[in-house]
């Protein structure tokens, strides 16, 4: 009884090890047909080099103000009496646009000019009678002096009225009027502005490691928000001839025509200042870049060969394709393209999608772009 019990207990142990085994021995078996079969490709987006004419930008962040522009105040003290001007007008250098009361001051002048009449006929008749010897020099110095006097009153006089009259100081466009008549304007309260924007000044920083790159005649591109996708041609007309303490950067000012007055002051504009030669250059896409501390990658598409150096080919009869690592230089950076110094040829095929599953010598295949899929079915 006892020896039945043990060959049940062995031959149950038995089964169970030979089941184990057999499992065991399927999974490796798997595994190694995993390894002998031929590796699956992965699906990436690539696209090719290409060769275009590059011009090397410095880019910044700037701000448009106005060619001229000042806020239009008075010089003396007055009751408005008449307001010549309106909102947004359009005014020419000289031009009349705010009349004081001026009637005390008129009635001075009147008495001022009449003194002076008399001045006039009196220094006259003492000019004939010196001739004629009868009268004191030093009477004639008095007369004189008195001429000159009521000359000096009537020009003071005059002065003062042409205060009464505000005029414009150029030509330029007026802003929103802060006056109406029956105001009481003070000395040097603004009633508006007067902006010249026939052409415009555009301000930015660099940093002064830029300021062997920067001279007067410079192209600067420049961009606002209000007009997306436009781009506006500026030319550097001074650099500052020194270097700001606390941050280090150098001010530049370029000057831009406003055709149209279509910018305004005050505008924040994107701008990047062209310098050296134009030179074509290899370019590909910022995503198709790997940019680290160790350096920069990209993977190039390349036919996989046998033994012989010659291309294989899939079951449809195409040539095989490989994902190659390659170190490069890049160079700046703009509108999603990046500038590759060196390391790449125009015409080489670059991955601009899928990086991340790849490694040197991946089997791959082409396909399209998610992106560009989803633009073609729109």
């Amino acid at each position: 009884m006892l020896r039945r019990r043990m060959l049940i207990m062995l031959g149950t142990t038995l089964l169970v090890v030979v089941a184990l085994g057999s499992y065991k021995g399927y999974s490796i078996y798997q595994q190694l047909q995993m390894l002998a079969a031929p590796p699956k490709p992965v699906y990436v987006s690539a696209v090719e080099a290409n060769s275009q004419p590059w011009q090397s930008q410095l880019a910044t962040v700037g701000s448009l103000t106005a060619f001229q522009g000042v806020e239009l105040t008075s010089e003396t003290r007055g009751q408005v009496k008449q307001v010549l001007f309106d909102s947004g007008q359009r005014v020419e250098r000289g031009q009349p646009l705010v009349q004081l009361k001026n009637s005390v001051e008129k009635a001075a002048l009147a008495t001022a000019e009449a003194s002076l009449g008399l001045a006039r006929i009196e220094f006259k008749r003492a000019q004939d009678l010196l001739k004629r010897q009868v009268l004191a020099k030093s009477e004639f110095d008095r007369l004189a002096a008195e001429l000159a006097k009521s000359e000096a009153v009537v020009a003071q006089l005059k002065a003062v009225l042409a205060k009464k009259e505000i005029r414009a100081p150029f030509a330029g466009t007026i802003g929103i009027r802060k006056v109406d008549v029956g105001s009481q304007l003070s000395y040097g309260t603004p009633f508006a502005t007067l902006q010249n924007l026939d052409k415009l000044y555009l301000d930015f920083f660099l940093p002064e490691q830029n300021l062997p790159l920067l001279k007067v005649g410079q192209t600067v591109l420049t961009t606002v928000s209000a007009y997306p996708g436009e781009v506006f041609q500026a030319q550097i007309v001074a650099i500052s001839p020194k270097v700001e303490t606390n941050t280090r950067n150098v001010q530049i000012r370029a000057s831009l025509d406003n055709p149209g007055e279509r910018l305004l002051p005050g505008m924040f504009a994107g701008l990047a200042v062209q310098y050296g030669e134009q030179q074509d250059a290899v370019v590909v896409p910022e995503t198709a870049v790997t940019f680290t501390l160790y350096g920069n990658t990209v993977f190039v598409v390349a036919p996989r060969l046998d033994a012989d150096g010659k291309p294989l080919l899939d079951a449809d009869g195409q040539p095989e394709l490989i994902a190659q690592r390659r170190n490069v230089e890049a160079g700046e950076r703009r509108d999603a393209r990046v500038h590759i110094r060196s390391g790449l040829k125009a015409g080489e095929q670059v991955v601009t999608n899928g990086q991340l599953k790849l490694d040197d010598g991946t089997l791959i295949k082409l396909t399209k772009d998610p992106a560009q899929r989803k633009t073609a079915a729109q």
